[in-house]
């Protein structure tokens, strides 16, 4: 989520980075807006609830919400790739500008640690909520956890208080936070996901960067007779080679392809030709033997280490992976993001690269501090936010233009920007990792077991259509839907 980062976890967060610059075409980046969801229903907190009477202050200009000056801020903060030290300089800020000061815990036990104190009715006033062990959005939703963030968004912009918070983002960046028609998580980062690799690795070895699955199969094939993995995933968490299946299922059959599953369609997967032409593209790798040695085994960043040997050609992966890796990468490895490769009939270009927002940031609807806490990310969605978090976590969000164009990127993002400003209008996402938790899981078990050759694509196929037809069945499932 992460993740994210999405279904990722990861070391602890880092000193102080260079601020990264934020590429004027990120300003232009168009992510397709995905439709607005049927209407709402019951659940997912009152959005005009204020907490207690002790965190009430006088509402002005400056302050919509009425922060009070002396109440304090609880900050629970996934501490994985993006680290949490961007979290602590904003509540460093957040003391000297409101006078509020804020309890900081950074963790990635987020479910161990949030679980009992939701359960409890005391849960924290803000949460970072993501890694292996997030709470599922969905369901802290259904059991009615969760603020709608309306409020947040229809406030006036801290930059610009004539824009209302919603107008400053990145198009398309608040769906994957909705719950039938509420946006009730607010995913922060701007991410890409797809393939890795080392610019270094393929100068030294004169690989080009292949644009079809058949150019990319040579590339892991050359490195295999070189005693080099081809693909390198984060076995012990399958998530991560879904991202390459689901990449190639989009990338085949269009966007067409991609709502069929978060639409729960009968023929999601079985009975559809893209869904068949993607597995069957990644159990090659496996049949082949061009997977990196023991990945299937590894955690992320074990197997993320191994690739920064140089141990394999290709990783996948989501856009926190750079700051996620920093001190293993070695300083010359020149790290490349890299769209995957087409499939024959592709409907989709090479260009097109799965792209959005992740990380969510969520105010439980029994938060104590309630005004804070909607000030607090208020103020996450101004730029001089926007930039503490670029100086720390070496990302960018989902603040248009939100941060201080002057200073060089690292490799990796430099090339995320590059692919970004390159996909323009084509890029997607999917949607039923956020909106249906326990189907998302379903299929990650059957690539788990895919990978390590327990079951072939036809089974892969069917277990997955079992978790969607299942998932169809809840009525729920009726009030999410992409036209």
């Amino acid at each position: 989520m992460g993740s994210t980062s999405d279904g990722n976890t990861g070391s602890p967060g880092v000193g102080r980075r260079d601020l990264m610059k934020r590429s004027a075409a990120l300003g232009l980046i168009s992510v397709p807006t995905m439709s607005l969801l049927s209407a709402c229903a019951s659940g997912g907190g009152d959005g005009d609830s204020d907490g207690g009477g002790d965190t009430k202050g006088e509402k002005s200009k400056d302050n919509p919400f009425g922060a009070k000056k002396g109440s304090k801020l609880d900050v629970v903060v996934f501490k994985g790739g993006y680290g949490d030290d961007y979290a602590k300089a904003w509540e460093a800020d957040f003391g000297k500008k409101l006078g509020i000061t804020s309890t900081h815990t950074g963790t990635q036990e987020i479910t161990g640690k949030l679980q009992p104190r939701f359960n409890g009715g005391n849960p924290p006033d803000i949460v970072d909520d993501s890694g292996a062990q997030q709470i599922k959005v969905d369901v802290l939703y259904k059991n009615g956890q969760l603020l709608d963030l309306a409020e947040v968004l229809d406030s006036p912009s801290v930059d610009d208080p004539s824009k209302k918070v919603r107008d400053t983002l990145i198009p398309g960046t608040l769906d994957p936070g909705m719950q039938e028609g509420k946006v009730v998580a607010l995913n922060y980062i701007y991410t890409v996901w797809g393939l890795w690799y080392s610019g270094k690795l393929f100068k030294e070895k004169g690989w080009e960067e292949p644009k079809t699955w058949e150019d990319f199969l040579a590339v892991c094939k050359d490195a295999k007779s070189e005693g080099i993995g081809g693909l390198a995933h984060q076995g012990k968490y399958p998530y991560y080679i879904n991202v390459a299946i689901m990449d190639l299922i989009a990338k085949k059959g269009g966007l067409d392809a991609m709502k069929a599953i978060d639409n729960l369609d009968p023929k999601a997967f079985v009975g559809s030709e893209a869904a068949q032409a993607g597995v069957e593209a990644i159990y090659e790798v496996v049949e082949k033997g061009y997977l990196m040695p023991g990945t299937n085994g590894l955690t992320h960043t074990e197997s993320q280490t191994r690739w920064n040997q140089y141990k394999a050609a290709f990783i996948t992966c989501g856009s926190w992976l750079e700051n996620e890796q920093l001190k293993q990468t070695p300083s010359d490895f020149d790290m490349k993001f890299l769209p995957m490769p087409l499939l024959p009939g592709s409907k989709l270009p090479f260009e097109a690269i799965r792209a959005g927002s992740g990380e969510p940031f969520i105010i439980p609807s029994k938060a104590h501090n309630l005004p804070g806490a909607k000030e607090f990310m208020r103020r996450m969605l101004s730029k001089e936010w926007s930039t503490l978090f670029a100086k720390e976590a070496n990302s960018l969000t989902i603040l248009k233009d939100g941060v201080d164009p002057s200073v060089k990127l690292r490799p990796g993002t430099q090339s995320t920007v590059e692919a970004s400003k390159a996909a323009g209008d084509n890029t997607f996402r999917f949607l039923y990792t956020e909106w249906y938790s326990e189907m998302g899981t379903a299929i990650e078990a059957a690539s788990n077991e895919l990978m390590a050759k327990r079951i072939q694509p036809k089974e892969w196929l069917k277990r997955c259509q079992a978790a969607v037809d299942k998932q169809a069945k809840d009525p729920a499932s009726k009030k999410n839907h992409r036209d």
